[in-house]
């Protein structure tokens, strides 16, 4: 019964508010932000570094809980995070959570599709496995994956977004990324590029309107941090030109994710995105295109913590 309470429900509203009002007498005043109609916290837990293991399973399950019971309702993950078993964390968590009083519609749940998963351990023959698992079942080709590892097809994320939602018992996701979009310019034209993310954006609207994500956006490493004309750059105008092409002016390209700490400063400091004639940093284009951004490696993947 839990299990089926977990899977027909999302972030709403009212469940993010009541999370909120949990902590309204011990957490800062502005802990908590808005965000298409949710409570966030300003502090998540990010699911990428760590073995894949059974111990750091458990680990990170016990982590999301204390997270949740601390305060932080945003849960961030990916489908190749520590080959699929991150994801399967999230999942435990959310049924323990569940049990503790905390309901599934109070936290919001991000993931990533993009990057091509393994199943819980590195398989013997790569390439077999990426031959057996994505290419002959049709959801690409090989012309589809950019450096033997990239891939954002519609029939693909189809697939891992279907793989994301069982691996953590949900029917709805609340943020979806396709990650690191950027590494496909690698591979192929920036004309060819764009044709592709739209394509991306066109099945994330679908799966919008067919209940399965609240929102999607991108989750980028060095596309929003990189100079105007390098490869991998990343104009924040043009990817919001391409949503509206999806989705229209009500379009759900709504977050955006990228690296902001000590060593890597440039979200906010570097005026590389284009308004119209002037030049702003990636957190103003975003505040005046109507997406919120989220930071990603916050303490430098710890390091800022070893000091």
């Amino acid at each position: 019964m839990e299990a089926r309470m977990i899977r027909n429900s999302r972030a709403t509203p009212e469940g993010t508010a009541r999370y909120r009002e949990r902590f309204e007498n011990i957490a800062a005043q502005d802990h908590f932000r808005s965000a298409q109609d949710l409570w966030l916290s300003s502090i998540g837990l990010g699911t990428y570094l760590g073995d894949a293991n059974e111990e750091t399973d458990r680990r990170y399950s016990e982590a999301i809980l204390r997270a949740v019971e601390l305060g932080a309702n945003v849960i961030d993950t990916a489908a190749n995070y520590r080959f699929q078993r991150s994801e399967r964390s999230v999942g435990a968590a959310l049924g323990e959570s569940k049990r503790r009083g905390f309901a599934r519609e109070e936290l919001v749940i991000c993931t990533k599709g993009g990057y091509l998963p393994f199943d819980g351990a590195p398989p013997h023959d790569v390439r077999r496995y990426i031959e057996d698992n994505f290419i002959t079942p049709g959801f690409a080709t090989w012309a589809d994956i950019a450096g033997g590892a990239h891939c954002m097809t519609p029939g693909y994320l189809e697939n891992q977004l279907a793989q994301s939602l069982g691996n953590m018992n949900l029917s709805c996701v609340d943020v979806y990324y396709v990650h690191n979009p950027e590494s496909q310019l690698s591979a192929i034209s920036p004309d060819e590029f764009w044709k592709r993310l739209r394509a991306a954006f066109e099945f994330l609207e679908q799966s919008v309107a067919g209940g399965k994500i609240g929102n999607y956006g991108v989750a980028t490493w060095n596309g929003f941090r990189a100079a105007p004309g390098a490869r991998e750059y990343h104009s924040l105008e043009t990817m919001v030109e391409v949503a509206r092409e999806a989705g229209g002016a009500d379009h759900h390209f709504r977050f955006i994710q990228l690296p902001l700490n000590l060593a890597m400063p440039e979200a906010l400091f570097f005026q590389n995105q284009q308004l119209a004639d002037e030049y702003v940093s990636v957190l103003e284009a975003a505040e005046a295109l109507g997406i919120n951004a989220i930071a990603s490696g916050s303490i430098l993947q710890g390091q800022v913590a070893r000091g």
